[in-house]
């Protein structure tokens, strides 16, 4: 099989099985997805989800998150992941949100990366999913699942990956490919064990059919 023949099989699936894939993140602008995406980075986003509330209730604009204390913001993310690391970029990132973009969510990858918390990673995501910007975040999931099925070859890093990815998928379905690999990641291609009996792409799949030995 091709490599071209294996991406129009892999995105064929996904346009039937998975048509309206989108983020499990709660959020209803885009400083709450911002905020969500920081929070989410080594964190589950059912985690992410049962803590954002209390912060939109508190903080729902960067303005009222930029007056925040150390002390105040950090009792409502204490459960998430490297929470002292996490309260700093919070209040950082409003902070900047009000003293170079007008306290507005920026929506290039080079504005977004000025950001306190925000990577590369968490740029994508923003202007993928509130702008469908054809930016493809690579996290773990989108990492394995993407070497494991043979989409990419070789990839070391997750540029390398995002670069493979966005080379080959339509331009028009990156925002959307992106949560196609993250969702079949976390609830089908699992890191141990991964669920290849009921996986719909098993056919296709470099890593299953090397261990089931099927040439």
């Amino acid at each position: 099989m091709t490599k071209k023949e294996r991406y129009e099989f892999v995105i064929n699936y996904f346009q039937q099985h998975a048509p309206n894939a989108e983020t499990e993140l709660l959020y209803d602008n885009p400083y709450e997805l911002l905020v969500a995406v920081i929070l989410s980075a080594q964190c589950t986003d059912v985690r992410v989800n049962q803590t954002t509330p209390a912060i939109f209730r508190r903080y729902p604009t960067p303005q009222k998150l930029a007056k925040a204390t150390f002390d105040d913001l950090f009792p409502l993310i204490k459960s998430i992941s490297y929470p002292n690391n996490k309260t700093k970029h919070l209040i950082g990132m409003a902070n900047m949100l009000l003293e170079k973009f007008n306290g507005e969510v920026p929506m290039t990858v080079d504005e977004l990366i000025q950001l306190p918390g925000v990577g590369r990673k968490t740029a994508n995501v923003i202007t993928s999913v509130i702008d469908n910007q054809p930016n493809m975040a690579v996290d773990t999931h989108v990492f394995r699942v993407s070497a494991r099925i043979g989409l990419t070859v070789n990839a070391k890093t997750p540029l390398a990956t995002e670069l493979q990815l966005i080379k080959n998928i339509p331009e028009q379905l990156i925002h959307k490919a992106h949560h196609w690999l993250i969702l079949h990641g976390r609830y089908v291609c699992i890191a141990r064990n991964p669920k290849c009996t009921i996986c719909g792409l098993k056919e296709v799949c470099k890593y299953y059919l090397k261990e089931n030995k099927v040439k």
